[in-house]
């Protein structure tokens, strides 16, 4: 089965099953993909089991949703095609980061691989998309960098590596403080008994506080 040959709700679960364990150890359940699809579980649940005859994916009773290799590859084409196109609107036509994620989710069902092929030519074979991304290259190469989550660093110096785009309020907000892709900062202790992350970043002289959903929505690499 080529990927032009999915339906376009194919495409989007082998992608969400496959963009689920990208950043986390997680199982995928039923319940996540619920969540995530914003359905019913039952509705789910009929169409993973429509996948699975498909040889798309794997779901044993009660256990966690994982992808075959059929499944993984048409996944990592579907993911080639929204960071390429979320790269192209933002390098290209002028949207932000917090812009580009709905935009894609439409657009990535209607590009050929030809256009996408072309878009990345354009773009000069960019290797990650505007919030950090690994973009697989057209062979399912993904050049993943080896990132620590904000919530999780150690006191020091970092970089920011990637941002998750799942929340566009929280990407503005983060851009206003001027916490963006490639900022240096330094992870500075927090007193016990208190809660979120404090840290400088460069070209603030105040540090920045922030709380929980901000410190599992930022990946951080050494500096230096």
């Amino acid at each position: 089965m080529t990927d032009q040959e999915l339906s376009p709700m194919a495409q989007d679960y082998v992608k969400v099953v496959w963009n689920a364990g990208e950043w986390s150890d997680t199982p995928v359940t039923t319940k996540h993909l619920a969540e995530r699809m914003g359905v019913a579980a039952s509705t789910v649940s009929e169409n993973v089991r429509k996948l699975s005859d498909q040889g798309l994916l794997e779901h044993a009773p009660y256990g966690a949703i994982t992808l075959t290799l059929a499944g993984t590859r048409h996944a990592l084409t579907m993911v080639r095609k929204h960071r390429l196109i979320e790269t192209y609107l933002v390098e290209r036509l002028g949207y932000t980061w917090d812009e580009v994620h709905d935009e894609a989710e439409v657009l990535e069902h209607a590009c050929s691989p030809r256009m996408i092929d072309a878009m990345d030519r354009a773009l000069g074979y960019p290797t990650r998309d505007p919030h950090g991304d690994p973009i697989p290259t057209a062979d399912g190469a993904l050049p993943t960098p080896s990132a620590t989550l904000l919530a999780h660093a150690a006191a020091g110096e970092w970089q920011v590596a990637r941002i998750s785009d799942a929340d566009p309020g929280l990407l503005r907000h983060l851009a206003d403080i001027g916490l963006t892709l490639d900022a240096d900062v330094r992870v500075l202790p927090v007193p016990e008994f208190e809660d979120g992350v404090r840290l400088h970043i460069a070209n603030r002289s105040d540090p920045v506080s922030l709380g929980a959903a901000a410190a599992h929505a930022l990946w951080l690499v050494p500096r230096g």
